[in-house]
């Protein structure tokens, strides 16, 4: 099986090169590709690899009988399996599924004391049980946030070098629009993305295949395999609830406004009931939680309602298997979104916002017709980013910039089915390049063109 590039690669290779490397715990949702990344990179860098799996045996979870000292670990691990080798310097320990036991991140800090040998550590469903792994090695192991496929990662696994990928970010900062034929690549690159989604085993398959032949299949199977980690997991909570939440979102999704209603959800159903659900699934990070802010100013963090939030799918492509069959047939044969086009793009620049690390917040005035899908920030300003179907009037937009009131926004950002703009200090850019965001605003963005402050 041909391995995909990821960005996790490279973060571990600069881990290993750290000679102050601490343990390594690598979290993110099931199946968007930790094991085969971490075995990857270990079959290329270490004479020994020893592979410790708590679901598929159970048994090593005894090698804690003796306490936590690496070397009670080692001896007991040598003992259930005696062809295990560990040489100094040249081993990596990789503890994989780590839900399953989490009492074993007690053992980093003195694998990190001990430093013969490197460690790594993963597992889905670490959220939820992350304030037990944190409390058992705060400040002894380094932690890594795995997603599925972004769209840059989509575009190595088509075959595309990062020199396509720069010279998109080269038009997004010198503000040239892209031509004709760059733009119908793009597009149908990134539309093929919308309807796979990036989980691994789904874009796997569409390489092999050239073709869209058996995706639904494996999306619907890893929401049948989702719905049953929350059966699974959600102990002592209730997991109707939290399925009725997950269940939700498409509907939601598909309104004008996105503002996710509880009260939708079932009759007489509360917020005070619910908000463990949507903890749940963020935590477990099957979807994406994007919180309405009190007001349009830095800064962002404590400065959002908790009780108003708009919830995307962590992967656009479970949203798109989760539409109904008409709408499945219509999006894969004629590539038509339909009813679910805003909510799509929506939802995907969400997700391109997220994978990049940023948090999600939105505005939506009260009594008013102002409102802005996100927000993001630089050191100095406060960005509105609107997603919008058609390059239609951004009435909210220009009322945040124009206005007095809002004095951290300066600019604003639109993504569009269009091609690259600029008009009014409103910089507009196609859909397929929101996950350059946060290189492009790095880069110095709309300060990088001269425009006016004032």
């Amino acid at each position: 099986m041909i391995y995909l590039k990821r960005k996790i690669d490279d973060f571990l290779k600069a881990w290993k090169d750290n000679p102050n490397r601490k343990p390594l715990v690598v979290k993110g949702p099931r199946q968007v590709g930790k094991t085969e990344s971490i075995r990857q990179f270990g079959e290329k860098n270490y004479e020994n690899i020893i592979e410790i799996n708590f679901v598929e045996e159970p048994k090593y979870k005894l090698i804690t009988e003796d306490g936590y000292k690496t070397a009670d670990l080692i001896k007991n691990i040598s003992r259930i399996d005696p062809s295990k080798r560990f040489q100094e310097g040249k081993t990596l320990i990789f503890f994989d599924e780590l839900q399953e036991f989490p009492e074993i991140a007690t053992a980093l800090k003195f694998f990190c004391q001990d430093g013969r040998y490197d460690v790594i550590c993963s597992g889905s469903m670490l959220g939820i049980h992350y304030g037990r792994i944190e409390s058992n090695s705060v400040g002894y192991k380094e932690d890594y946030e795995m997603y599925s496929f972004d769209f840059e990662e989509f575009l190595w696994a088509r075959g595309y070098q990062d020199s396509f990928i720069e010279d998109m970010l080269e038009h997004m900062k010198k503000l040239t629009a892209f031509n004709d034929v760059e733009l119908s690549v793009c597009y149908g690159l990134f539309l093929d993305f919308c309807i796979l989604g990036g989980m691994p085993a789904v874009v796997r398959e569409y390489i092999a295949k050239g073709t869209f032949e058996g995706s639904l299949q494996i999306q619907r199977q890893l929401l049948a395999d989702y719905e049953e980690d929350v059966r699974k997991y959600a102990g002592g909570m209730d997991q109707t609830r939290i399925l009725n939440v997950f269940r939700q979102i498409p509907v939601q999704l598909a309104k004008d406004n996105k503002k996710f209603q509880i009260s939708k959800v079932a009759q007489g159903a509360r917020f005070k009931d619910y908000r463990g659900c949507i903890e749940w699934l963020s935590d477990a990070g099957m979807i994406n939680v994007c919180y309405c802010m009190n007001y349009p100013e830095l800064p962002l963090k404590g400065n959002f309602d908790e009780t108003k939030y708009k919830i995307y799918f962590a992967d656009s492509g479970l949203l798109v298997a989760m539409l109904d069959e008409e709408a499945q047939e219509d999006l894969r044969a004629n590539r038509n979104l339909g009813v679910y086009k805003g909510a799509l793009y929506e939802n995907i620049v969400g997700e391109a916002l997220r994978k990049s690390g940023y948090g999600l917040y939105y505005y939506k005035k009260e009594d008013s017709t102002l409102e802005e899908d996100f927000f993001v920030r630089t050191a100095q300003d406060l960005i509105p980013v609107e997603v919008k179907a058609t390059n239609g009037r951004a009435k909210s937009l220009k009322t945040l910039i124009n206005s007095d009131k809002y004095e951290d926004v300066h600019y604003g950002i639109k993504f569009i089915g269009g091609n690259i703009g600029y008009d009014n200090r409103i910089y507009t850019f196609p859909y397929f390049c929101a996950f350059l965001l946060k290189r492009y605003l790095k880069a110095g963005g709309p300060a990088a063109v001269w425009f006016d402050h004032s």
